[in-house]
């Protein structure tokens, strides 16, 4: 069981993109005969937002740096495709991926859906062109499991009586660092939910003790989303264990000073922080949304779960 949410171990160019918000494995690059920049080695390099890769379908996030890892290059005018290599001679052909801006106008990422049909070490070609330049195709190595620890689509949600307005009385500040809390975020423990057999969001967020940009502003995403739609359930859940300290929430910290992983954080096992389920009303995951995405990625998943029933 995870003890708390590990805020180290970036590559240099994922830093610039999320901060202090999460873990990621490290790539191997390979050389590749297809790109010769004059000092040798490929000019542009992929950096996975994704933290671990399974068999099945996966939400694959990546970002685009120079070759310094200290620039990202990631843009809405820098296209980029990837294809894939298994380790038993699969295949998979090079898709496009949609870019979503991460920080407005300041950062991006690059979003698709690839199923790995095998467990074992990968590679993964990324083809990337930008106006007036020619294209480059980079690889590098990585693993796919079998499983991955954080909880997935097709698993049963866990239940977890996460906290409501009801434990404090209505006053949501005692369960929120959100400056301009929505309260019905807060109005439904996750265990409720999965017994109502309704679908629901599921939202891991902390405005106050998330350091990063880009996780700061999740719940201000997920609002309007939210707003559209008022038949579904929508939690909102402080990944990290806080106390009331002088009338304000303050984190617990362990004898390390760090922030300590919250009961759903531990349930869900996650790694990083945010992040977004969308729930069925058979109670398993339908999907999952880590660290980064786009407001009309989780309303294709709500119409999603609702057709489903």
């Amino acid at each position: 069981m995870t003890s708390r949410i590990s805020r180290a171990g970036f590559l240099a160019g994922l830093a610039l993109l999320l901060a202090a918000c999460g873990t990621t494995q490290a790539p191997t690059p390979i050389p590749n005969q297809s790109v010769a920049p004059a000092s040798g080695g490929p000019t542009i390099l992929p950096i996975p937002i994704t933290g671990a890769f399974r068999v099945g379908d996966n939400r694959v996030v990546f970002t685009l740096t120079d070759r310094s890892g200290t620039k990202q290059v990631a843009g809405p005018d820098r296209t980029l495709a990837i294809g894939y290599q298994g380790p038993n001679g699969e295949t998979i052909a090079s898709q496009p991926q949609a870019f979503i801006w991460a920080i407005e106008g300041v950062n991006g990422v690059y979003v698709g859906h690839t199923t790995f049909p095998s467990a074992g070490q990968w590679t993964a070609d990324f083809t990337t062109a930008a106006p007036g330049t020619p294209a480059q195709t980079t690889s590098f190595r990585f693993d796919v499991r079998d499983r991955i620890e954080v909880v997935s689509p097709g698993d049963p949600a866990p239940s977890v009586d996460t906290p409501t307005l009801a434990d404090v009385g209505g006053d949501v500040a005692k369960i929120s660092t959100d400056t301009n809390p929505v309260k019905r975020f807060y109005e439904t423990s996750e265990a409720d939910a999965l017994v109502a057999k309704k679908p629901f969001v599921l939202i891991f967020a902390t405005p106050k003790f998330c350091k990063s940009t880009v996780c700061g502003p999740t719940l201000d995403k997920l609002k309007p989303v939210a707003a559209a739609h008022p038949e579904m359930t929508f939690i909102n859940v402080e990944p990290y264990k806080l106390q009331l300290t002088d009338g304000q929430l303050q984190p617990v910290l362990d004898a390390q000073n760090n922030l300590v992983a919250a009961q759903a954080t531990d349930a869900f096992k996650l790694s990083s922080e945010p992040y977004v389920f969308v729930v069925g009303a058979d109670g398993k995951v339908s999907a999952s949304f880590e660290l980064v995405f786009a407001p009309d990625e989780i309303e294709a998943a709500i119409k999603s779960v609702e057709q489903a029933g």
